[in-house]
Order: structure tokens, then sequence, then C-alpha cells
């Protein structure tokens, strides 16, 4: 099995629903449907990773349920609660040229195009109407900067995106 650094975390197995072996689930997916478009899921049990297949699931309420292959009651279900529902990052969809996943961004180093190093990538977010970089600024920042937060927005401010280099070449002032 692949170790933890080939996996990421789309959700979480919740408390029993019902007797027959269902979970709530918590998807951290864009839509909590998507959970369901992985298969298998990976869970980390007694220190081992293990795969686990959902045999149905449906919308309860405002919530998923789910019945796992494998888990036929209450008590098998209430061992699994509170557990990570991990997939291979393989699993992800192919990207379009141009596109990029969150997590590759984070770590890369963020440069303005008149070549001074802002600092890295910490995290991003969304505000609704655009995603923002939080960028962690170097430690001898001349603006004496912490971060940044600066909009993601690809030809407007970001100008390049290097997979190779790990650089993000943006406009944009240092001291602002």
């Amino acid at each position: 099995m692949s170790d933890a650094s080939e996996t990421l975390v789309v959700g979480k197995i919740g408390a029993p629903y019902g007797v027959k072996g269902w979970a709530r689930i918590t998807a951290y997916t864009d839509t909590p449907e998507g959970i369901f478009d992985y298969s298998p899921w990976l869970i980390c049990q007694d220190g081992k990773q293990v795969e686990i297949q959902v045999e149905q699931w449906r919308q309860q309420s405002k919530g998923l349920v789910a019945k796992l292959v494998g888990v036929e009651d209450r008590d098998q279900v209430d061992r699994l609660k509170n557990l990570e529902i991990s997939i291979l990052s393989e699993q992800l969809p192919e990207l379009e040229a141009g596109e990029f996943y969150w997590r590759e961004l984070v770590g890369m180093q963020v440069v303005t195009e008149k070549g001074y190093d802002l600092g890295v990538v910490r995290e991003l977010f969304e505000t609704g109407s655009n995603d923002v970089m939080i960028v962690q600024a170097n430690l001898k920042d001349a603006f004496a900067k912490k971060e940044r937060m600066i909009p993601y927005l690809p030809e407007q401010v970001i100008k390049q995106v290097d997979r190779a280099t790990r650089t993000i070449k943006v406009d944009w002032e240092p001291d602002f």
C-alpha cells in the first residue's frame, strides 16, 4: 500500500446510522456526493492502511450515509467512527492545461515579474469572488511583511505557474 504522502483526505466516517452497518459520512469534496466518485477509500485502522469499498450510499436529510462492504452492524461502524477517508492522489482527475490543484501550489515560491522574491505559498482559501493565496514572506523581507494575501487571478495577477521549478510569477507590488 502507498505511504501517506501519496494520499489525500477527502472525508471522515461518522456515527452509525441504523443497525444494519450504515455510517454517516462527512465529505470534504467540492460537492458532498463527489466523495463517492472515488474508489477504493483508504482508512488507517490499527496503524495499517486498509482499503474499503462502498456498497451503497444515499443522501439522508442534509447529510450522506453509506453502507460499506463487509460492515454489517452498528458495532462495526462504531469501530470506524471518526476515521479519515483518504484516496490515492492518482485517483484525482487529470486537469486541463493551466489548471492546478491547490495542493500543488502550496510550497511554491512566489516571485514578482521584476524578480522580487515574495515568499512561499502557505495556503489558499476561497472568498466567493476568487481564490486567495497566503504567501509566507521571507525572513529578510525588505518591506517587513510576515505574509501577503495575493488573489489567485490567472492572467491578471498570476502570470505563470511553473511546476518544474515550483515557482509562481505574479504581477504584484512587494510593498502591498
